[in-house]
């Protein structure tokens, strides 16, 4: 029979900080199971005695460890958790602002039967100030067409912000409020699809209805049907953390010197929007867009490899077996629009992709399958990645508040020795 340790016994062998020990796991480098209570961890004996042996796995070149703790999101695996509940069922079954509370609090809503859509959901309003707006929708009305709307939201958040002469109240109940008049504003302060140079109107009755419905009609000017609106709404769920991405670490470095919820949520929209990161969804929109048909796919994806590039959306640094993430959203927009032509596109994007076997599909090709599909104005994939993202920076804002100071990593110099000699 197997011998176990607890985390505590397990990092004290290997030498290093719990927090360490479950980024191992988080990379696959060890397996963790769970006690009997389903909160404490074990390890297997024999798994830590081999690698105390073998000493500490040297780190992929061009990656950089850092290792914070946190209560918000696990992944383990290929499996994602959002306070210990499955991302996966979630998304299935409880709606973005559910879910945010969720990573704030700690705790999920209870769920209110027979509440009708119009309804704003969770346990307050999700709205923003009128000054707010007027502020948001003002500063965003003076860029030029083009503007892609992840662009938009980068003028949005700073103006709102001026607004607030409260902001730098960090208390969590504070927090928590702007976190929902922020994402809120984000949303309500962009031109209707289809009209970039229009300010919504400030008595829009839509501003009562559920985010994802109110940022459909920002992205689309199609009426969204049921199962396409709830695919949006399941994006925006598990879009919502994923641990500490490069944007999320960013925002809480922001948020570990007592940086305002506003200017948190600004430095992570200035990572987010990296070709690396949230804007790798623009590139698989383009890789959709450029195939005239099913037919033609073969030679976009072809000429891509040809040039030494990638093809966008596909592979993932966490999930090595294929991103759960990416297998839910496009099931979800399969079953909403089985005879799209887009789909048609994608689905050989995907036959293509998996003849040259190359690495399964991630959650910015599954994004940009769902802005296809739905015909929503390019650049939507980015924009849902951060509305929904949002509300995991907030989340991580209020950890960073709670503890004790600066992230602040340290650097290994690599660089010319001292000239002087000492």
């Amino acid at each position: 029979m197997a011998e176990f340790l607890t985390a505590a016994q397990a990092a004290q062998q290997l030498g290093v900080k719990p927090a360490t020990l479950y980024a191992y796991v988080s990379r696959g480098i060890m397996r963790r199971d769970r006690a009997v209570d389903g909160r404490s961890s074990l390890f297997d004996a024999r798994e830590v005695e081999r690698l105390a042996r073998r000493g500490r796995p040297r780190r992929p070149v061009g990656v950089a460890d850092i290792t914070v703790e946190s209560a918000i999101t696990e992944i383990a695996g290929d499996r994602l958790r959002y306070r210990g509940l499955d991302v996966i069922r979630l998304a299935a079954s409880r709606t973005f602002e559910d879910v945010a509370e969720l990573l704030w609090t700690g705790e999920l809503p209870a769920t209110r039967p027979g509440r009708r859509a119009a309804q704003p959901p969770g346990p307050a309003p999700w709205r923003a100030t009128p000054a707010a707006l007027a502020a948001g929708r003002g500063a965003q009305t003076a860029l030029p067409a083009g503007t892609l709307p992840l662009e938009r939201l980068q003028v949005i958040v700073p103006a709102m912000a001026a607004t607030d002469p409260l902001r730098l109240q960090l208390d969590p109940a504070a927090v928590i409020a702007a976190g929902r008049s922020i994402i809120a504003g984000l949303v309500d302060c962009l031109p209707p699809a289809g009209q970039p140079s229009a300010a919504p109107d400030s008595d829009d009755p839509i501003s009562d209805y559920p985010i994802a419905d109110r940022l459909w009609s920002r992205l689309c000017d199609r009426r969204a049907s049921p199962a396409l609106r709830r695919a949006l709404s399941a994006a925006l769920v598990l879009l919502a953390d994923h641990e500490l991405a490069a944007s999320t670490l960013a925002a809480r470095a922001a948020a570990s010197v007592r940086a305002d919820p506003y200017a948190v949520v600004e430095t992570g929209m200035g990572a987010v929007s990296g070709a690396l990161h949230g804007g790798a969804s623009l590139g698989a929109e383009a890789l959709l867009a450029a195939a005239s048909g099913p037919a033609d796919v073969p030679r976009v994806v072809g000429e891509l490899l040809r040039r030494g590039e990638k093809v966008p959306g596909f592979g993932h640094f966490v999930y090595r077996a294929g991103d759960p993430r990416a297998v839910l959203l496009l099931d979800l927009v399969r079953r909403a629009a089985p005879k799209s032509r887009a789909l048609a596109v994608a689905e050989a994007v995907l036959a293509e992709v998996r003849h040259k076997s190359l690495p399964e599909p991630n959650i910015d090709f599954a994004i940009a399958t769902l802005v296809q599909v739905a015909g929503m104005l390019r650049g939507s994939g980015e924009t849902v990645f951060a509305v929904a993202r949002t509300a995991g920076w907030i989340a991580h804002a209020l950890e960073a508040y709670a503890g004790p100071g600066p992230l602040r990593p340290r650097a290994v110099y690599t660089g010319r020795p001292p000239v002087d000699g000492r």
